[in-house]
């Protein structure tokens, strides 16, 4: 479900579409009012008394401020939105377009798992996910997340092995603090809408510039696994791919429940339903820590400059 989902500036009729239901809904950009011109004075405003300060008017930065200062304990992802405890499978079920725009069966399972990583000084919980399109593995990929002392999450990088015919055909990594790849804000602690747009995560060496903001909150929404209310919807794009958005679905207590598309130029329309929530066993959770071990080996081999400079992954607790 991470990819580099297109994005914008100016929206105007967006059109949705979403596996079992297909709303209307605008996206507005965020621009800061324009100051209407006041006229001068019929005198000289005295001079002991000076003119006010104006206000200044927050603008969207191309990538965050990260501080690992403020990071005690990391890898205890409990956002309500975004909550990741080892052992936690998530499935999901879907379609995407195919390379002639015939609808093809997509389905990804996201695990976070018991291993932990340190990224820009910083201890991250590894998540393993994989996705097949019409029952073929395209994509597997760790993914690294990291909860601040607010409780905001923090994406900050992901190795993806990208697949062809059971082959590697590509390893785009890019994790924060190597080269000039940056860490992003996956998940506010508290979410609010009105809030400018936000990165999530910078890497430019693989084209990874994703940002999000706001879209909805108090939602409701009903999948496979459940109906779920009080969900919020961001809203992912990359500012160079415009009129293309990837919706994604979070439900408190839950984290991702379903998976969308917005916008007259989004090519993957990608639709996605959580099907089931497991929890590992603790044999699974042994073998699921020896597929990332295995991953991070190749890892290693495979993606020298970025991955290959990287502390090794390891147990938590």
């Amino acid at each position: 479900m991470h990819r580099p989902s297109p994005g914008p500036a100016a929206l105007v009729s967006l059109l949705i579409a979403i596996a079992g239901c297909a709303p209307t809904a605008q996206l507005s950009p965020s621009a800061a009012p324009s100051a209407a011109a006041t006229p001068a004075p019929s005198s000289p405003a005295p001079t002991s008394t000076p003119e006010p300060t104006p206000t200044p008017v927050p603008a969207e930065t191309l990538t965050e401020s990260f501080d690992p200062s403020v990071f005690g304990d990391p890898t205890t992802v409990d956002n309500a939105y975004y909550p990741l405890t080892a052992g936690t499978r998530l499935t999901f079920e879907g379609q995407v377009n195919g390379d002639e725009g015939e609808r093809i069966a997509h389905s990804v399972v996201m695990t976070v798992t018991d291993m932990t990583k340190v990224i820009d000084g910083v201890e991250n919980r590894i998540v393993y996910e994989f996705d097949l399109t019409d029952g073929e593995l395209v994509e597997a990929e760790l993914a690294f997340w990291a909860q601040d002392d607010e409780g905001t999450v923090w994406h900050m990088g992901e190795y993806p092995e990208e697949y062809e015919e059971g082959e590697i055909v590509g390893t785009p990594a890019w994790i924060a603090g190597i080269k000039e790849d940056k860490a992003g804000i996956y998940m506010y602690a508290k979410p609010r809408l009105g809030t400018l747009s936000y990165s999530q995560g910078w890497g430019p060496d693989v084209g990874w510039a994703d940002r999000a903001r706001i879209f909805e909150t108090g939602s409701a929404t009903c999948v496979p696994a459940g109906c779920y209310d009080d969900v919020l919807i961001t809203a992912e794009y990359n500012p160079d791919e415009p009129d293309a958005y990837q919706l994604k679905y979070y439900a408190p207590g839950i984290g991702p429940v379903r998976v969308g598309w917005a916008g007259a130029l989004e090519k993957d329309q990608e639709v996605l339903e959580l099907v089931t929530i497991t929890t590992l066993t603790e044999e699974e959770l042994t073998k699921l820590r020896q597929t990332v071990l295995d991953m991070e080996k190749r890892a290693y081999e495979l993606n020298k400059d970025v991955y290959g400079t990287t502390e090794p992954a390891k147990p938590s607790g």
